[in-house]
Order: structure tokens, then sequence, then C-alpha cells
């Protein structure tokens, strides 16, 4: 009988499960069993190799064989402790991943991928390993099909209240898989409600929202080959994906009766709020430390890192003079003009230093911060602690100091956005192109409330996922848990443009949502509208002569991906038609595309552009295939950004004198309407269904 061929998916599948135990116990629920050559397992292990074959091995339906590829010199990742401290945000540690992930991308073919990864495995620190891997396994010809599972699935002891861990392995220990309950992740549980900053709790420490910043920089790495970082506009997307998520975060202020963030500019005063996380480090069993209030920052000294204060001012003061000066100058003394459509994309890769930064003498500070603010409690290790979540992509958007140090960065930005001259008429008109109207229409309405047109609906969805494949040493099989998040009735886009010409056209839809109070009630300046405006949606129309109704999804955002790719489950991805839990899961979380308003209801504008196709197309593309779906972001996968536009434009600039509110935009463009929409949260709590 021939024996069947294991396809790739099923040969790394269990290379992500249960990151802190052996890979010889078997996965996926007790179906797969890797067989590991005695050089692959470790030293503990060797002498009873056969026994543990015959123990884990005997009754799986699934082997596979892995390759024995000798003992690789991998001593420079051994560096970071196996159970120690890892951050990317650290230079030496962000250099030892980008190692890794390049030892991976070079081996010739998935079996000696998969044999040095299984050799990796078992020494290498979990989160240095899984980084590595996961970015590898996209970049890689053939294994970029490979499901890589979300960091909630590999570790959800970062997403969760201890207590629920604890719960979980109970709940799974003691029934049997078809009668296990899911256990409730709470809400609030980091603080009281007497802490101001708890009110935006449930958008910080948003599971999706964690996952999109995970998942954005394992999709755009700092360190590694060169192919695998420079992508096509990769500074501006880091420089846009972060103002936008700090425009969503101040909006969500706003809803909730709290003043906008508050930018962490000076290093050396006293850092507010506190952030106690409340979370275990599995493969540790430590607690991550919190961060107490008014705590002072200092120089950092620990785990093969050294961070001075002055160096990071120094740092902010190489980029904000190149910024002022226009200019900056590469490694072999080229000069490079700043002021103009892709200076920002230098200074993205200036402020985020990386392989493809165009000097290292401009520094890193936004990387430096961050370890900063991570070793607050313990800079020189001398208690022997770990660093706190700013150190750690998957969860440094739980506390609020991360939106003031990145507001202090999109400040950066600004301040080089701020210098560019407006754009000119020709470049915001579009001849002979009107938007007539633009409707806001509530599709279907989970609660039980009805919306009148240009009134959107808020509410809380408990939904669950299965945490079963993180759990070291757990019980097989699925172990769910439920949790409760913002949600928002799906609605459409009505829109009604006249095209003029006697010919067909085609138009770029670009659709923005702008707040016009602040969290007292007060109108807000046309610039701070400009600043904190919110892309909803962009994408291509042909326009036939004449009148043309759009009808648009919010479900289809270009911004967005949708729940279930979100919180995938990896168990699904061998299913057939599931190319969507395959690559594409970079993308803003669905159910957080709008803020929350309020239930009395909170004012916003509709901004609606239709710009020139044939100006803006850079590669044609459809949206509905692959991972085309959630670009603005995310770019496309191995092809240039779909825009030629500047991310965010128009509003990304300051306008012009004669702009100085939505209405003067309206008035002089005709290719550009408003409408006032209303956003109600209507504080029900629907179950998905």
């Amino acid at each position: 009988m021939e024996k069947k061929r294991l396809g790739v998916q099923t040969k790394f599948s269990g290379l992500f499960q249960r990151p802190g135990e052996p890979l010889f116990v078997t996965k996926s629920s007790g179906k797969v069993y890797y067989d590991l050559p005695e050089n692959t397992l470790r030293e503990r292990y060797r002498p009873i190799g056969q026994a543990l074959a015959e123990r884990f091995g005997a009754d799986a339906p699934i082997r596979v064989p892995v390759k024995d590829v000798g003992k690789p010199d991998i001593s420079f990742a051994l560096e970071i402790p196996r159970r120690g401290p890892f951050t990317l945000f650290g230079k030496a540690h962000r250099e030892i991943a980008g190692k890794l992930v390049e030892m991976f991308m070079d081996q010739p073919d998935v079996d000696d991928m998969l044999g040095l990864a299984a050799y990796c495995r078992s020494r290498l620190n979990p989160d240095l390993f899984q980084y590595a891997l996961s970015v590898a396994v996209q970049h890689r010809k053939d294994t970029r099909k490979v499901a890589i599972p979300s960091a909630l699935q590999t570790f959800p002891e970062k997403f969760t209240d201890p207590v629920v861990m604890t719960k979980l392995m109970e709940e799974g220990r003691a029934v049997d898989p078809g009668n296990r309950m899911a256990v409730e992740i709470p809400m609030n549980y980091t603080a009281s409600n007497s802490e101001p900053e708890q009110a935006v709790a449930y958008f910080r420490e948003d599971i999706g929202l964690n996952l999109h910043h995970w998942h954005w920089h394992l999709v755009y790495p700092a360190f590694g080959p060169i192919s695998v970082v420079n992508k096509d506009r990769r500074g501006e997307l880091f420089y846009y994906m972060h103002t936008q998520m700090m425009g969503h975060y101040n909006l969500h202020r706003f809803s909730n009766g709290l003043a906008r963030v508050e930018p962490l500019s000076n290093l050396r005063s006293l850092i507010t709020p506190a952030y106690y996380p409340k979370m275990i480090q599995s493969f540790t069993g430590r607690s991550i430390p919190s961060r107490y209030p008014n705590m002072a920052l200092s120089d950092v000294s620990r785990d093969g890192l050294m961070v001075r204060i002055s160096d990071v001012e120094n740092d902010i003061k190489a980029v904000t003079s190149a910024i002022d000066t226009g200019s900056i100058t590469n490694t072999v003394g080229t000069r490079i003009n700043l002021d103009n459509k892709k200076g920002i994309d230098y200074v993205g890769n200036m402020v985020e230093s990386s392989t493809i930064t165009p000097n290292p003498d401009y520094g890193d500070f936004h990387n430096l911060g961050h370890v900063l603010l991570a070793a607050i409690h313990d800079p020189r290790a001398t208690y022997l602690e770990s660093f706190g979540i700013m150190g750690d992509t998957t969860t440094a958007c739980r506390d609020p100091i991360f939106f003031r140090w990145h507001t202090f960065v999109d400040d950066v930005f600004r301040r080089h956005k701020n210098r560019l001259v407006p754009y000119t008429a020709s470049e915001l008109s579009y001849s002979n192109i009107q938007v007539a109207k633009v409707v806001a229409k509530v599709q279907s309405s989970p609660t039980s409330q009805s919306a009148a047109d240009n009134t959107l609906l808020t509410f809380w969805q408990r939904s669950q996922v299965d945490l079963g494949t993180g759990l070291d040493f757990g019980p097989s099989g699925n172990v769910f848990a439920t949790f409760t998040h913002l949600q928002n009735a799906p609605f459409v886009f009505q829109i009604q443009v006249l095209n003029g010409e006697s010919s067909p056209r085609l138009g770029t839809v670009r659709i923005y949502l702008l707040p016009t109070v602040n969290e007292k009630g007060i109108a807000l300046s046309f610039e701070d509208q400009r600043r904190f405006s919110l892309e909803l949606d962009t994408f291509k129309v042909s326009l036939n002569p004449g009148v043309n109704n759009i009808t648009r999804k919010s479900l289809d955002s270009s911004v967005t991906i949708p729940y279930e790719r979100s919180f995938r489950n990896i168990s699904q991805s061998n299913q057939s038609g599931r190319d969507d839990f395959r690559f594409c899961n970079c993308g803003w979380p669905a159910h957080l595309l709008i803020p929350k308003g309020s239930t009395s209801g909170i004012g916003y504008t509709l901004c609606v552009m239709v710009s020139d196709y044939t100006k803006d197309v850079v590669i044609d593309f459809d949206e509905t295939q692959g991972c085309n779906d959630s670009h603005s972001f995310c770019g496309l996968r191995g092809k240039k950004y779909p825009d030629a536009q500047a991310m965010g434009y128009p509003f990304d600039r300051k306008f012009g004198t004669d702009v100085q509110s939505v209405a003067d935009l309206v008035n002089k463009y005709s290719n550009i309407a408003s409408t006032p929409v209303v956003i109600r949260f209507t504080n029900t709590v629907i179950s998905r269904t």
C-alpha cells in the first residue's frame, strides 16, 4: 500500500501548537506525531527516545517524519535564554530574530526547513522561535500557504486573565470534549472603574486589536533577509497604520468622556498612567511585571540591551532636525529630499529602524522608547524580572502608555507632513464628476433597535474562540473561551455619483469618518478633524455617463478583515475552500471599524471623495481575490501598494487657506461630498450566532 504523502500544512501545524511543550508530544488533539531523529531531541530525552516514541506515537494516525539535519549552529540564538526575556524592540534581539528568519529562509526545501525548525523549537526561546518561524513560513514560496495560527491560539495567556487559564485546564481535564462548557474571559479585569483610563480598556485590551498589531509586524518585520524586509512603502505603512490606530483610540476616548491622548514627549517626566496587566507567561510561570504610578525611566542595561535616555533623546533630535531641514543623508553621503510624496517612506524607515533604514546614524528612537518603557520596573535586571508588556508586539496595545508614546511618534510624522505644500486644485479635483448624495444605512440590526438613515449602531457581542492549541501539557480537543467585544451593526454606503462626460470613466471612492466634537461636546477645529480622520474604505468604481448609484457594504471595507480571520482556528485550515485562513490575516478587525459612540448618539461627518483612478492606479487588482481585501493598512502580498496617492489622501496634508472646514472642501470640489452621521451605542449584549 502506497504511503500517503503529507501536505506541507500537516508538517508545520504542530510546530505552532503548545510552544512550551516538547514536539514529541502528539499535536492536533493526539492526531499528529512527529518522528524525531536522535539529534533533534534535547540531551535530556535522547536516552529515552524509543520509550517516548512508543508512549506518544503508538496511537497517532498521522506520523510526520522529521529529517536529521545534524547539529546546526544556532549559538547566536542561544544568547537569548530559552526561558528568559525576549523583545523585538531591542536591537540585539531583533538582529538575532532576523538572523534566525534568514536561516529558515535559506533552507533548500520544506523537509530541511522542517528539520531545522524541529531542532530549534526544543532549544530556543518560544517567543523568538514562534516569531522567526512565522515570518519565514509566510515569506517562503513553498510554505506561504501554510495557515499560521494567531497568537491567541499559540500564546492565549497574553490575552486572558490567569484565572481563565486555570479554569480552561480544569474544564479540559475534568470534562469530556463533548460536554465541555466555554470559560468566560471577563471584561475590564485589569482595573476598577475608579481608574478613568479603564473606560477605554475594552478598546486597548481588545483581542482583535492586539492580534492586528502582532500580525502587522509579522508581515512587515524590521530585520531579516532584504527580500523579506524591503516591501513597497514599508515606512509609510508603519506611519499610516499607527496614525490610524491613534485616530481610532482618540475617537473612542471622546465617546467615553476622556480627553485626547497626551503625548509622551518628555522621557524624564514621571510616567502616568499606571498599568497592571495581570498576565502570566506560561513557559516561565512568572507574572508580567506591572508599572506603578509615577515611575521614572532609567537607562537600561540588561539581556544584551543597552539603552540610554540621552541616546534616545539624541535620536529624536537627529530625526526631527532632518525633517526640519527637509533632507537626510544616506550611508554613502547622498542627499535625499524629504519634502515630497516619497519623504514619508524615508521618515517611517528612520523612526522604526530596520534593515532598509537609509542611515543608521539617525538612530532607533521608536523601538528604544518601547525598551525604556518595557524595562522601567527593572532596568538592570537587578530583580531578574522579565520585560513589561510594552516589550511585546502582541501585548503592547493593552497599555495606555503605548498610545502616549505613539502619539509622540505620530507628532514627529506630522511634523514632516506639515512641511509639505497643500494639494493643488488639480490634485484634488476630478472634472465633471460630482458626488451628489451620500447615505449610510444599517443593513440589519442584531439588536431590537432600528436606525434611521445616517445613524449607525454599536453594541457588545459575545463570541467564542478555541484555545486548546495553546495550553501546554493541557487536555486534548477543543477548549473554548467566551469573550465580549464591541461590534457594529452591518451597514451600507449608498453613494450617487454624476459623470458629466459622454464616455465611461474610472474612479477611486475614498470614504472617511471625521469627528465633529471632543469629549465635552465642543466642536473640533478642522485641523483636529483632519488629524483624527478614519479611513473606512477605498475602492475602484466604473462610472457610466449620467447618474451612477453605488452601494458598498461595510463588511467589504479595504481596511478590515472579518471576525473569522481575526480569530481564525488553524484546525479549519485544511478544509477545502479555506484559503482565507492562509496569509490573508493582516487587517484591522471589522468589529472596530467605527468608534463606539454613546447611548444618546454622537455626531460625526462622513466624507466621500471620488478621485481619478487613472492617476491613482499603480497596479490593477481584484479586491475579491486572494489577500487583496485589506490593502489599506497591509498592502498587497508580493506586489506594490496599489494606490499612487499618499496614504490618508487627501487628509494627510494641511489644506490651503481657502479650505478651513469640511464645508469649504465640499463647496470647492464637486467630487467630494459629506453628510452628518450619528453613532449610537445600544448598550446591549448579543451572542454571535
